[in-house]
């Protein structure tokens, strides 16, 4: 078990070399359907709105941010965001959507233009008014971790 964990590490990281550093994938507009949620979410992150970010997701969404286990529902991700927030940027580089699930990837800034500080995955549903509601939240930042 232990030998093939190796080997499957060792193709991950030469995958992850293929790819030159520094390389930017470029930004996609979105369908205002699907933009509105980033626009939402810059708003509500920016004025440190933890009830209005809560409300961005889905009753039972999800928040998988790096450090902390991961936190369900719109209670528990309020309380969470409770306290954070600043500026921040979204750009999206991919999305898609299929009947009432869909997906936003992207990376995230706290300069407008900058250079991303993080990358981003929105996984979406579609409540039964026909609007977009995150299901899960998953990000973390461009810079590796130091050694524990």
């Amino acid at each position: 078990m232990r030998r093939s964990k190796q080997v499957l590490l060792a193709a991950f990281s030469c995958l992850a070399l293929a790819q030159p550093p520094g390389k930017v994938e470029p930004s996609v507009a979105l369908p205002p359907e699907l933009a509105r949620v980033l626009t939402d979410y810059e708003r509500a992150w920016r004025a440190k709105d933890a009830p209005g970010l809560a409300r961005l997701f889905a009753e039972d969404g999800f928040v998988l941010s790096p450090g902390i286990p991961m936190v369900r529902g719109r209670e528990a991700i309020e309380k969470i965001y409770t306290g954070d927030g600043g500026p921040l940027f979204l750009r999206a580089v991919a999305f898609a959507t299929e009947g009432n699930v869909g997906y936003i990837i992207g990376g995230y800034a706290a300069k407008e233009g900058a250079p991303d500080d993080g990358k981003f995955t929105l996984t979406l549903r579609k409540d039964r008014a026909g609007r977009w509601l995150i299901m899960s939240d998953m990000d973390n930042g461009n810079r590796r971790p130091g050694p524990p």
